[in-house]
């Protein structure tokens, strides 16, 4: 009954941690996703307005890079993102469209403004997300535990019984390793890269 339980906390803790990062994954594709969005956006402005704004979004986008990943890789929530977000932003604000076509896209613009800003607060606020220290006194110890309750079972053949135990401390091995690899998903070999921004720069930045 103890390692049906546990199997179950385990178990349920993995597809909790799975789903976490998956979630997390996918934020960091939609703010990439958004920024080359408004990109294209920006396309349709005036050229010196283009310019200048495209400017700060392949500044901030490169800052993303080559900065604020390696911070979040620490466990660090970079700051430099804030400052170029607020020319980006002031720059639309200045911007006063001066027909139907331009009012229709500096809106859109503005909105896509927004739904990058709100991915990019939501990735900073999964830097430090993990899995709270009582799951991990309940994790660790307990898979100690059932490791140690195998030990007594009533089995006749001594080479069976040690390929039960081995058997199980493997398994309980394997779930503790996706656990640990993936509840800090900036973190370790398995953490989220920055491809995706890297791609967008290179195809639509990079001149």
């Amino acid at each position: 009954s103890a390692m049906v339980l546990y199997g179950l906390v385990a178990a349920l803790t993995a597809v909790s941690v799975w789903s976490k990062y998956s979630q997390v994954s996918d934020i960091v594709s939609g703010e990439a996703t958004a920024i080359a969005g408004l990109w294209r956006n920006l396309g349709g402005y005036p050229q010196r307005e283009r310019e200048s704004m495209r400017d700060v979004l392949g500044g901030y986008t490169n800052q993303i890079i080559h900065e604020a990943w390696p911070e979040q890789r620490q466990g660090r929530i970079p700051r430099a993102g804030v400052e170029w977000m607020d020319r980006f932003l002031a720059q639309l604000h200045v911007f006063e469209p001066t027909s139907e076509a331009q009012k229709l896209l500096h809106a859109e613009t503005l909105s896509a403004f927004t739904r990058m800003h709100e991915a990019r607060r939501q990735r900073l606020d999964a830097v430090n997300s993990g899995l709270p220290g009582v799951m991990w006194v309940v994790l660790l110890p307990g898979a100690m535990g059932c490791v140690l309750l195998s030990l007594l079972f009533p089995v006749e053949d001594a080479r069976f019984h040690a390929i039960l135990v081995t058997a199980l401390s493997g398994f309980l091995a394997m779930v503790l390793f996706v656990i640990i690899s993936l509840d800090r998903p900036y973190y370790g070999a398995m953490a989220i890269p920055a491809d995706s921004y890297q791609l967008i720069y290179d195809q639509l930045m990079k001149r």
